[in-house]
């Protein structure tokens, strides 16, 4: 069933924040592509109003980015707002999909993509807030709305233009069908253990081996079975980080390694294979994205490593050529990169009818937050399995959320709480928002106070 209708209403405004915060200055986050990385949230508020005129639920969305051009995230949310000022909020909680795909269908919008870039990812942000709203009035979290809601009215809210030699409605209704098939049991066991994570945290670029050795112990001794490093500014450094990783984790914990789009075919092939020795999991972002052909001649070179990508991969199309292709082994989705939850429906389902296990990518601030949900309705009614697949997890800005996610011995807590996990602390908002919130402006003044 589509989630139960309520008392109707409208989208009344929609707020902008432009939010940062500093993490370059203890290079939390960097890696051979990006050294400096300010995590950064375009966040968007939708506010409503019941039919008697009252304040209603809000609901909140947001895309990743890393500081600079933040601003122009923001103007392109705001930029759709016109799409969402008086819309019902019957129809954008019992049929999400219809606003994506007027968002995505806007004949002159599109011509800045067409689905893929700041203009998409504009969209993303509006379309899960929009399903925050569906779960928070449906009084379910998300992942639970999705893996309970009826598998004909999930397939409704798919876009399957250009998917259809891969994927037809028809093929996606029997995957879901057959997820049916033992989700109260696994719903069970998600609620008593969680879904399984791995950890980024030891090993951003700019770290030192001291503070590599520290967090990789630790991750270790928290439960997780699988640490990720980032690689590909020297491979000297790399060979020697990579040694102190393994020598730290020892052979039974998982290790992948990361180039975050850094290098060529070739030199992606010679780097990987230079790393082997220390048992990489897999290579993740060895080059361009777009490049699948490139994915598919070095997955087939690394082998036995495996290959990953997803995080900056634009849309369904791409990963459908990715999987036709034989390009990857690990999918990676992203809740904030792609058109929403929708489009993620999409590529759950791709990865499914090829038989590819999916692990996110939630390297970045709300990431972890949002991208969680997703992992547990796969897991319920689509996959079926936790089988080699595993969740990102960063230990960075938690705190400013109202429901944070929570890891315990390698897992991360399935969600309760009505909704996506999206709301961020009106406190941290105030805080964080550039140029003006108190933390950018504190430190202006402490800057030309410097130079004075």
């Amino acid at each position: 069933m589509s989630p139960t209708p309520v008392p109707s209403g409208r989208i009344r405004a929609v707020d902008t924040h432009d939010i940062r915060f500093p993490t370059s200055r203890e290079l939390d986050g960097s890696d051979a592509m990006n050294p400096d990385p300010d995590y950064s949230a375009a966040y968007v508020v939708l506010r409503t109003e019941s039919e008697d005129g009252g304040d209603g639920p809000e609901g909140y969305g947001y895309t990743f980015t890393i500081g600079r051009g933040n601003e122009v995230q923001v103007a392109a949310i705001h930029a759709l707002r016109h799409h969402l000022v008086g819309r019902s909020l019957d129809e954008v909680c019992a049929n999400p999909g219809t606003l994506y795909r007027d968002l995505v269908g806007d004949s002159q919008l599109r011509w800045l993509g067409p689905e893929k870039g700041v203009m998409h990812m504009a969209i993303g942000a509006v379309v899960n807030a929009a399903w925050d709203l569906a779960a928070k009035r449906a009084g379910q979290p998300l992942w639970r709305l999705l893996a309970e809601a009826d598998p004909a009215w999930l397939v409704e809210q798919i876009d399957f233009r250009y998917l259809t030699d891969a994927l037809t409605p028809a093929e996606a209704l029997e995957i879901l069908r057959r997820g049916r098939q033992g989700a109260a049991e696994r719903t069970a066991r998600l609620l008593r253990r969680g879904y399984p994570a791995y950890t980024t945290s030891p090993g951003w670029l700019g770290y030192g081996d001291d503070k590599l050795t520290r967090l990789a112990a630790q991750a270790v001794a928290d439960g997780f079975r699988q640490i990720k490093l980032k690689v590909g500014a020297d491979l000297e450094d790399d060979v020697r980080r990579c040694r102190v990783a393994r020598a730290v984790i020892g052979p039974d914990i998982r290790m992948a390694i990361d180039a975050n789009q850094r290098w060529d075919v070739a030199e992606a092939i010679r780097w990987t294979k230079a790393l082997a020795e220390f048992d990489p999991y897999w290579i993740e972002e060895p080059t361009s994205p777009d490049d699948v052909l490139g994915h598919a001649a070095i997955r087939e070179a690394v082998a036995p490593v495996k290959v990953a990508t997803g995080e900056h991969v634009h849309n369904r199309v791409v990963f459908k050529q990715m999987l036709q292709a034989g390009a990857l082994d690990i999918v990676q989705i992203d809740a904030a990169r792609v058109g929403g939850v929708n489009e993620n429906l999409a590529i759950l389902l791709l990865a499914a009818r090829f038989g590819v296990p999916v692990c996110p990518h939630a390297g970045g601030v709300g990431l972890c937050e949002l991208v969680q949900h997703l992992s547990m309705f796969d897991y319920v009614a689509v996959s079926g399995s936790t089988e080699n697949r595993a969740i990102e997890y960063v230990d960075h800005l938690h705190e400013h959320f109202l429901e944070p996610v929570v890891v315990r011995e390698g897992h991360y807590t399935a969600p309760t709480a009505p909704g996506f996990s999206a709301a961020m602390r009106p406190e941290s908002i105030a805080r964080y928002s550039f140029p003006d919130g108190a933390f950018w402006t504190a430190d202006r003044d402490a800057q030309k106070g410097r130079a004075a």
